[in-house]
């Protein structure tokens, strides 16, 4: 039930991509008591642009669409509208994932198994002043605090690259051309373990993470680079430069 009892309903705006996902949430926030979808958007800058026509007080963001990505359109919905809070719905729960968001400017980050009464909860946690994050998300965050050499974002929300934890080196040195294919510094540590021929669990005991979380790199590597198996992502980080040994070379 929603926590403003008999007042307004919460009015939300929900933004994801996949056309059938979109129309299931909303049919799903529709049963909801509490709550009104006042509108639905297959894309960040629509996002951005429903935001300003109708002025929701929450919307249920996904992160992967075209055009403008969930991230930076929470940044911008948080910038130019910081009447509307914004609560991330998304398949990703890894820290290239969820950091980036709550330092856009999102107040709750939900994973897309969360059922509709935990939606509704972190819907009206965030309209009214309080974080909307799942157990799990939760979870997160407290092991990323207590990891060694754990990151800290400073004031502007910038994150700071931390020092490797006491005895462990980075698994690849700085990248002089940069990375190919918008893959972030923590998937091409992952690519290089594959090519190294490690297996999901000795990835993630390699960086300090879950074997989920390697998961979701991988998936999230294999869709920046167009591979679709270990092989062809072995073959991949040879001809980039993104293998231990050829940077030995």
């Amino acid at each position: 039930m929603s926590e403003h009892g008999g007042g307004a309903p919460v009015r939300v705006l929900v933004a994801d991509d996949q056309t059938v996902v979109r129309e299931g949430i909303v049919m799903l926030l529709g049963l909801l008591p509490g709550i009104e979808v006042v509108g639905a958007a297959a894309d960040g800058e629509e996002a951005v642009r429903l935001v300003a026509e109708l002025a929701p007080d929450v919307v249920l963001m996904d992160l992967r669409m075209p055009r403008c990505d969930g991230v930076e359109a929470t940044r911008r919905v948080r910038a130019e509208h910081p009447g509307t809070e914004v609560v991330v719905l998304t398949t990703y729960a890894d820290d290239d994932s969820l950091f980036p968001a709550l330092q856009a400017g999102a107040r709750g980050y939900l994973t897309k198994d969360a059922g509709g009464e935990q939606i509704a909860r972190a819907i009206n946690d965030v309209r009214s002043g309080a974080a909307g994050l799942s157990p799990e998300i939760q979870l997160r965050l407290l092991e990323r605090l207590a990891a060694p050499g754990s990151g800290t974002a400073q004031a502007g929300g910038e994150p700071v690259r931390s020092e490797p934890a006491a005895g462990r080196r980075p698994v690849l040195p700085p990248h002089p051309a940069g990375l190919p294919d918008g893959l972030t510094v923590r998937e091409a540590e992952v690519l290089a373990l594959i090519a190294d021929g490690l297996s999901n669990t000795e990835i993630a005991a390699a960086l300090f993470v879950s074997p989920a979380t390697v998961k979701t790199h991988i998936n999230n590597l294999f869709a920046k680079t167009a591979v679709r198996d270990r092989a062809q992502a072995v073959s991949y980080a040879f001809r980039h430069g993104l293998s231990r040994s050829s940077q030995a070379d």
